[in-house]
């Protein structure tokens, strides 16, 4: 059996990034709502693999990009975007930096990127679920963790991603773009589906929680093919929760009528 607690530590983080995300979009924003964000979610992984592959150079760009983009996105997430958010919370997210710059080979500076990252992605959670239908949000979910099964088992995936994960925006300061826990690492597109998942159940007022746990749960078992595998696609255990999800209601709907009858 494998078992990992570094590894746990960041199955827990995606299952938090299914649970916090909360529901709605500010009205300056709504403007901007349209089918194409669904994209997002399928070529985050293509593109960016493909990118690094035809020019190495991308990671150092991407790096970069993380580093601009993800802090504030966790202040915007513990300021607006998750349950429970405070304006005032969202200053915590300037320590958090500080300690991931400062402390990035400790199991503290971990915490903080690993903070940083998952309050990123639960803030564009709700933004995608909110600029985006739900139902194309959730066959996006389910593209982006076959095109990502597709890289990995087809070892498309894994000298690109080390690449990218080795990318440093320089000046010493961390690196965003992924994130790690002792010897476990998952990528930025592992969290970001996870808080989409989550962004989406909010709008829907769906089981959050009981997905969040489902994440926890199924990812665990979906690791036992580390006994096998090197890499694994850790988007797939979101969409196999996604579906079972729907399965359910399917199933519910179904059974309506005939109780009714």
């Amino acid at each position: 059996m494998f078992f990992g607690w570094d590894n746990t530590v960041l199955i827990a983080s995606q299952a938090v990034c299914v649970a916090l995300p909360a529901a709605g979009l500010p009205r300056w924003l709504e403007r901007y709502r349209s089918n194409k964000w669904v994209l997002i979610l399928p070529l985050s992984i293509a593109v960016v693999i493909a990118a690094i592959s035809a020019f190495p150079g991308t990671a150092d760009v991407l790096t970069w990009v993380a580093f601009l983009l993800v802090p504030p996105g966790c202040a915007l997430a513990l300021g607006w975007a998750m349950h429970g958010a405070r304006r005032w919370l969202a200053l915590l997210a300037i320590p958090a930096l500080a300690i991931a710059w400062a402390s990035q080979d400790t199991r503290a500076g971990q915490i903080a990127a690993l903070v940083l990252v998952a309050g990123s992605c639960v803030m564009v959670g709700r933004l995608l679920s909110g600029a985006a239908p739900l139902s194309l949000l959730k066959v996006g979910i389910v593209a982006m963790a076959v095109v990502d099964s597709i890289l990995v088992f087809g070892n498309q995936l894994q000298a690109p991603n080390a690449v990218l994960e080795a990318a440093r925006p320089g000046f010493g300061l961390p690196h965003l773009q992924s994130v790690a826990f002792g010897g476990a690492t998952l990528g930025y597109g592992d969290l970001f589906i996870a808080g989409v998942l989550g962004g989406v159940l909010a709008a829907e007022r769906g089981p959050q929680l009981a997905a969040a746990l489902g994440v926890f749960v199924v990812a665990l078992a979906w690791d036992q093919l580390f006994l096998v595998y090197d890499l694994l696609p850790a988007t797939v255990p979101v969409a196999i929760v996604l579906v079972v999800i729907e399965g359910v209601r399917v199933t519910r709907r179904r059974a309506a009528p005939a109780r009714a009858g």
